[in-house]
């Protein structure tokens, strides 16, 4: 028994009509009539019915059709799981990530996903959430990390909460202490210091400008416009302070002083988002599996 004979019964069986089966699976009708018969005489019993250019099943054929269903099934499934490993031996992951998730979070989990699958090719793009939205919809991203809540709630996205990560405050350690000293820092004690600002489009300048609204203050910026390095230097040489995330602040490494947020603080919740209607790649969904388990 040969895996095309069960192909063309199936296609003969589902359209009663050899001509019109011939043409499903894409070979002459007498070659598919040929196969078929050689099928029966495997078998030893009649499949179909021929009486009048009306095709049915015979009871031999009622018993074959849903194994050989079952059978092509099967071998689909097997097709597609060996896919789905090739896969990790070769191709790509494309992910989008604010720049603070590429110095804080991402390095660990990169580095580990490429030790395993050393032939998977790591594209990150870096953007504000309301860029990386926009990407993943138009389908350049397979993933992103971003920031909730979202900039404009999309339906066509799926997102699942990775992480609530607390912000702090970092100062050049030759500078005063922001706070008047003390070990954590008011919001409201920002209202006399001056900022290093991120640029605009940034989730981090549009969550501390309007923590310092609330207080009922403007924020002074002595610089404005850098990206998570820039505004790290910047605050190392001692032009102001700023708001970062407190993995950021771990990482940054010596020249900075890292003071706590008073309770409440401020928060930020990071997510893993994809669109609904496409399934992540094996390797991209590998990846995802690897950030929810880190």
């Amino acid at each position: 028994m040969q895996f095309t004979q069960l192909q063309y019964f199936v296609a003969v069986a589902e359209t009663r009509h050899f001509t019109r089966a011939a043409d499903l699976v894409h070979v002459a009708q007498p070659s598919l009539s040929q196969q078929i018969k050689a099928l029966e005489r495997e078998l030893g019993a009649d499949l179909f019915l021929r009486a009048r250019g009306n095709i049915t099943l015979t009871d031999a054929g009622e018993a074959l059709l849903p194994l050989a269903r079952r059978i092509l099934a099967d071998a689909d499934t097997a097709r597609y799981e060996v896919q789905e490993l090739v896969q990790l031996r070769s191709g790509r992951v494309r992910l989008g990530a604010t720049p603070s998730l590429c110095t804080g979070l991402l390095p660990d989990v990169l580095r580990a996903f490429h030790d395993r699958y050393p032939g998977i090719r790591l594209l990150i793009e870096e953007g504000g959430s309301h860029d990386l939205v926009r990407e993943l919809a138009r389908g350049a991203l397979d993933l992103a990390l971003v920031v909730l809540p979202l900039p404009t709630p999309s339906p066509a996205l799926t997102t699942v909460e990775l992480l609530r990560e607390d912000l702090v405050v970092v100062s050049s350690p030759e500078a005063a202490k922001p706070g008047d000293g003390r070990r954590t820092v008011r919001i409201a004690d920002l209202e006399g210091e001056r900022l290093v600002m991120f640029r605009h489009g940034y989730d981090l300048r549009e969550l501390t400008v309007a923590a310092c609204r609330a207080e009922g203050f403007e924020p002074d910026f002595a610089v404005e416009g850098g990206e998570m390095d820039a505004v790290l230097g910047f605050v190392r040489a001692g032009l102001g302070v700023a708001v970062v995330p407190r993995m950021v602040a771990a990482r940054s490494g010596r020249g900075l002083r890292v003071t706590p947020l008073a309770r409440p603080g401020l928060h930020r919740t990071i997510a893993l988002a994809h669109r609904s209607d496409v399934a992540p790649p094996r390797a991209a969904r590998e990846l995802q599996r690897m950030l929810l388990e880190r």
